[in-house]
C-alpha cells in the first residue's frame, strides 16, 4: 500500500493565506451593496428622500414609547439644533469606516423650526474588525456654542476641547447621567454585529450640492437655519415631526 496516498493532505501556509484572502473578500463584496445604500442621496430627488427618511425616523425613534425616547424627547425639547442621520453606515475588515447623510434643523426664537441643511458624516479606525452595522441617529445640540462648532467649516466631533459630547439610546455606549449639561447629546438606535457604536472622531461636512439642490440656489448653511433665509415647502413634515416631539 502506498503510504502517500493514505495520508491527509497538508494545508500549506500559502492556503492558509489563500482562504483567509476569500474571507475577506467575501466580506467586502457582502458590504458593497450595503454601502451603496447608506449614501442613497445621490440623484435628481436625493435631498428630498433624506428629508423624507430623515422625518420617519424622528418619528421612529421618538414615538416608540421607549424610556430613552422619552429622555430623549425632553432633550430635544431643550435644543438649539439637531441633526438627523437616517442611516449610518458602518462596515469593517481591518480597516473600518462610517459614513451616512443627515440634515440640520434649528430652532428659531419664536420655537418653530428652520429648514435643514445638508451634511455627510464620515470616520474611520483601524483594528482587526470584522462585522457590519447600520445606526439610525438623532445629535441635539443644545446651546448656541454647540451650533456655531458645527457650522464652522468641517465638524469633527471630540476634536473640540470646549465640546462636551454625551450619548443615550439602545445599543449605544454611555450613561444618561452623564447628558446633563452636555453641548451635544446623541440618540442613536444601532443595529448588526457591532455591539455599538462611538461617534467620537467622525467629521461633519456641509454638502453644498444638496443645498443647491433642494433650494435652487448656492447658499450657505448658516443662511439656512440660522437666518431662515431659504424655504423648500417638502420640509414641512420634517419641521412639524420635530415640533411635535420638540415644541
Amino acid at each position: 500500500m502506498d503510504r502517500s496516498s493514505a495520508m491527509p493532505p497538508q494545508t500549506t501556509p500559502r492556503a492558509h493565506v489563500w482562504r483567509a484572502g476569500q474571507i475577506g473578500l467575501s466580506a467586502l463584496l457582502l458590504a458593497l451593496p450595503l454601502s451603496a445604500c447608506a449614501s442613497g442621496s445621490s440623484g435628481s430627488n436625493g435631498a428630498q428622500e433624506l428629508v423624507d427618511r430623515s422625518t420617519l425616523s424622528v418619528e421612529t425613534m421618538l414615538g416608540n414609547g421607549s424610556a430613552q425616547a422619552n429622555q430623549a424627547t425632553q432633550f430635544l425639547r431643550r435644543a438649539k439644533a439637531v441633526v438627523v442621520c437616517p442611516r449610518i453606515f458602518k462596515a469593517g475588515f481591518f480597516i473600518g469606516g462610517e459614513g451616512g447623510d443627515c440634515v440640520l434643523v434649528s430652532r428659531a426664537a419664536t420655537g418653530s423650526w428652520s429648514d435643514p441643511a445638508f451634511y455627510t458624516m464620515g470616520s474611520g479606525s483601524f483594528g482587526l474588525q470584522i462585522g457590519v452595522q447600520d445606526a439610525e441617529v438623532i445629535m441635539m445640540l443644545m446651546n448656541d456654542t454647540a451650533l456655531n462648532a458645527f457650522l464652522n467649516s468641517q465638524f469633527k466631533i471630540g476634536a473640540d476641547a470646549g465640546i462636551s459630547v454625551a450619548t443615550i439610546g439602545a445599543g449605544v455606549g454611555g450613561s444618561t447621567g452623564t447628558a446633563l449639561g452636555a453641548d451635544i447629546i446623541t440618540f442613536a438606535k444601532a443595529r448588526g454585529l457591532y455591539g455599538g457604536i462611538s461617534l467620537s472622531g467622525s467629521v461633519f461636512s456641509n454638502d453644498s450640492a444638496l443645498d443647491q439642490q433642494y433650494y435652487g440656489q448656492l447658499i450657505d448653511p448658516r443662511q439656512i437655519v440660522v437666518t431662515m433665509s431659504a424655504n423648500n415647502a417638502g420640509a414641512n413634515p420634517l419641521r412639524a415631526m420635530l415640533a411635535k416631539f420638540g415644541g
